[in-house]
């Protein structure tokens, strides 16, 4: 499986830039029971940025994201929380909009949505969480500001839609090129999006966001108390650090008023079904598990949480799953497989197979890891956590026959996830393998490309098709790449490569 990357508490300038990025394109709130109709305004703030724009834009942030490496890609985390957004988004008032679900690794707790419906969570925030309906309170207010186009209605009175976004844009930019100068550069229109975002924010806009999504909430099946609730833990949170309020508050102010406003909504929806939330709880255990700083640190928070009277049975098993995790990464393959194996005994989960699968490949047991792994393949073929595993256990020996089934597997994924850059880089290993240079280079390519490196892309297809061996097809298709790629960097203003 995948590791996430501990981010260090000290902010670098480019996790600063992250934060200042978030403090001047984020918003937040929540939300009523029935569909609210969009108010018409001429539906001219609707026209500001074109689907195709807004896409792009999304594609070219989430880009930036991932070369500055916040992004937590472990597919086990990353696609739950994309799914509890798309679950939300669907039953949102524009479910026709486009939206893209992130998680940041930065330990603060925040959230915030951008144009072109990127909604990102910071690990800071899903882990201070006490269940699923708090997380889910969060992504129904911001996708309620995209939905109302609070950020898009606000540019147009300023009549000056894209300063904050260039700006913004521009210094994650700037900072890729590693000198102080750029660096400051950066900063500087980082704070000046940061302040234009300020006058951007209505009351209003707030509460316009809490009405709707607590209402967005409650049709997608989840407690629409969670957001009142999380509203008052941070509000507990300030009180007991005595600091200022966490970041959350800061870019996001809530009242008293608010809250019980919150609270008086929810308390006239109807309530869902029970649901002891354990999804939620094996992912958050995991990513505890994957970012603390230190292993030590991790079991000492999981011991001391087991030892509260207010853990339920699925939030006990969690902790369980996500001790397994950190012994594993401490070599205490014994006790880990134990762990597992009882959770394994209790319930068939496929997360707990996953581990295990995951726990035999690196204590050398490469045949039960793939035979485990080709199992759960057969039951989930689509699965796009368990098709990452079972490539990378095929491709761990180096067998060509083996690379050529981690091809197949890739490629089916690859048309439902092109944005992925980590499943071009298992491809570019098993058309390597497979003995497909040209194939090798050209997923190489892409992955430079989806890390934001769109010149470096550029010249590895131009190397590549400086090959004399070239077929008819693979020069057409490289070549066609190569211009898109140029096309772009042209919309940047960069020097065509």
């Amino acid at each position: 499986m995948s590791r996430v990357k501990h981010t260090n508490r000290l902010m670098t300038p480019a996790s600063l830039l992250v934060a200042l990025l978030t403090a001047g394109i984020s918003m937040v709130s929540v939300a009523q029971t029935e569909r609210l109709s969009l108010p018409d305004m001429g539906a001219s703030a609707d026209t500001i940025l074109s689907r195709k724009e807004e896409e792009e834009y999304a594609k070219a942030l989430v880009r930036q994201m991932r070369a500055y490496e916040v992004l937590v890609e472990d597919p086990l985390i990353s696609d739950f929380f994309r799914d509890m957004g798309f679950r939300l988004a669907s039953n949102s008032d524009r479910p026709d909009k486009p939206f893209t679900f992130v998680v940041l690794n930065q330990p603060v707790v925040n959230a915030f949505a951008a144009p072109g419906g990127v909604v990102s969570l910071y690990t800071g925030l899903i882990l201070a969480a006490d269940d699923q309906n708090e997380v889910a309170g969060v992504l129904a207010h911001e996708i309620a500001h995209i939905t109302q186009l609070h950020l898009y209605r606000a540019f147009e009175n300023q009549k000056a839609m894209t300063i904050p976004i260039a700006l913004a844009m521009l210094g994650l930019v700037l900072a890729g090129g590693g000198s102080g100068e750029a660096i400051q550069g950066a900063l500087l229109g980082g704070q000046a999006a940061a302040e234009q975002a300020r006058i951007f924010y209505t009351r209003q806009n707030e509460y316009e966001a809490d009405r709707i999504g607590i209402s967005t909430l409650s049709r997608a099946g989840y407690d629409p108390a969670g957001m009142g609730e999380f509203f008052e833990k941070m509000g507990r949170i300030t009180r007991a650090m005595g600091e200022g309020p966490p970041e959350y508050l800061r870019t996001h102010p809530v009242s008293v008023s608010r809250i019980a406003e919150a609270d008086n909504r929810a308390a006239t929806m109807p309530k869902p079904p029970p649901d002891d939330g354990k999804p939620f709880y094996l992912i958050q255990a995991r990513l505890r598990a994957l970012t603390e700083k230190t292993p030590d640190t991790a079991l000492q928070w999981f011991d001391n949480r087991m030892d509260r009277a207010d853990i339920s049975p699925a939030e006990s098993d969690a902790l369980f799953y996500g001790r397994a995790i950190v012994l594993q990464k401490k070599g205490d393959y014994v006790e880990a497989r134990k762990l597992l194996q009882n959770l394994l005994d209790r319930e068939q989960r496929v997360i707990y197979e996953l581990q295990l699968a995951d726990l035999d490949l690196e204590s050398g047991h490469d045949a039960a890891a793939i035979d485990r792994l080709a199992g759960l393949y057969d039951a989930f073929p689509g699965n796009h956590a368990i098709s990452m595993q079972y490539a990378q256990a095929l491709l761990k020996s180096q067998d060509k026959e083996q690379a050529q089934t981690a091809a197949v597997v890739l490629r089916q994924q690859l048309l439902r996830q092109a944005q992925d850059p980590t499943l071009y880089e298992l491809y570019a290993r098993s058309a390597n393998i497979a003995g497909d240079s040209v194939r090798a280079r050209e997923a190489i390519a892409e992955t430079y490309y989806l890390r934001g490196g769109i010149h470096e892309a550029a010249m590895q297809l131009q190397e590549l098709a400086a090959r004399d061996d070239l077929d008819y097809y693979q020069r057409a298709r490289i070549t066609a790449r190569i211009n898109e790629l140029r096309l772009e960097l042209a919309k940047m203003g960069k020097e065509t490569p």
